[in-house]
């Protein structure tokens, strides 16, 4: 009989304690989203009713002080992340042009990229009105330096676009803007909000760092690796607009000669190719080591967290980001 898998063990284990405050997430994010009526409501809600994991509002209730009730803070902290996660989204489609997300038609691309643009902003906005009801101004100034992350690393983002010498260390630093900085968040609020001592909340800082910076770079690995039915998206999605990931990087260093494949509007012909020789370098697996190794730094951080805050769950959470399908 095989082992359980991280998931299957939070499930098993855990899920019956925040599948209601979960629950009560996602309603908070529907009566929100559909607050505007008419195309920008319907823009602004597609993007929540395409799914996806909720992984950012699971995170401030899983790093809130052990023993804690789950209280409106809370909730409003979990609602605000997201909104400013799937604001970041409708935004990032719209500079490239993409047409699904998780498989569904995005915002832009079903009602145009003006509506796209204004439910992005209206999601934004949002996030800052729920989360001021919290009481924290701390709450606030956490949130609004992951988002001024968040813009400066699209920027980066935009800056690196067709850089084949990119660097380990730039990606890495646009991945802590870009991803990273929200994870931070998300735990950092949780452990604020329910009391937590300084010791805590700043290991909740690095925890959610950590765990962010391998959580980008899995779903850069899945770019090569995953069937576009897994992920959502289409396949080779970076290679087409140009982002160069850590994959990537890594196996241009090991076959320079790589840079040649790369013409405007490749194919899925070209598009194959170059995934084949990643694969050939062995830069899948390298990337794969590096993302391990954040998560051992980010289990390293919930030690100093131990006291007030359950860590087994934030564990299994961890033992997710790396090894999955979409």
């Amino acid at each position: 009989m095989s082992a359980a898998t991280p998931l299957e063990q939070f499930k098993a284990d855990h899920w019956v304690r925040f599948a209601a405050p979960m629950a009560e997430c996602d309603r908070r994010l529907s009566v929100v989203t559909g607050e505007p009526g008419g195309t920008l409501g319907a823009a602004s809600s597609l993007i929540l009713a395409a799914g996806g994991k909720r992984m950012r509002p699971l995170l401030v209730f899983l790093a809130a002080r052990s023993g804690t009730e789950i209280a409106e803070e809370h909730i409003a902290a979990a609602a605000a992340v997201e909104l400013v996660h799937s604001a970041t989204l409708v935004h990032d489609d719209i500079l490239d042009g993409a047409q699904l997300r998780r498989g569904q038609p995005t915002p832009a691309a079903r009602y145009g990229s003006p509506a796209g643009t204004a439910a992005g902003d209206f999601l934004f906005s949002s996030a800052f009105r729920i989360l001021s009801g919290a009481g924290s101004a701390a709450a606030v100034t956490i949130l609004a330096e992951a988002s001024l992350g968040l813009s400066l690393g699209e920027l980066l983002q935009m800056e690196q676009t067709r850089d084949y010498g990119l660097s380990q260390a730039d990606y890495i630093e646009r991945c802590r803007l870009k991803t990273a900085g929200l994870f931070s968040a998300a735990c950092t609020m949780g452990a604020l909000l329910s009391g937590c001592s300084d010791e805590s909340i700043s290991a909740m800082d690095g925890f959610g760092l950590h765990l962010g910076l391998a959580f980008q770079i899995a779903d850069d690995i899945l770019d090569f690796t995953a069937d576009a039915a897994e992920a959502g998206k289409r396949a080779g999605a970076d290679l087409r607009d140009g982002t160069v990931t850590l994959p990537l990087a890594i196996a241009i260093a090991e076959d320079p000669a790589l840079v040649e494949l790369f013409v405007p509007d490749p194919g899925d012909m070209v598009i194959e190719e170059i995934c084949k020789r990643v694969s050939a370098t062995g830069a899948i697996e390298g990337a794969r080591e590096l993302a391990l190794s954040h998560i051992a730094r980010a289990s390293g951080e919930l030690e100093r967290a131990s006291g007030e805050i359950e860590t087994g769950p934030l564990a299994l959470v961890a033992g997710m980001a790396v090894d999955r399908k979409a």
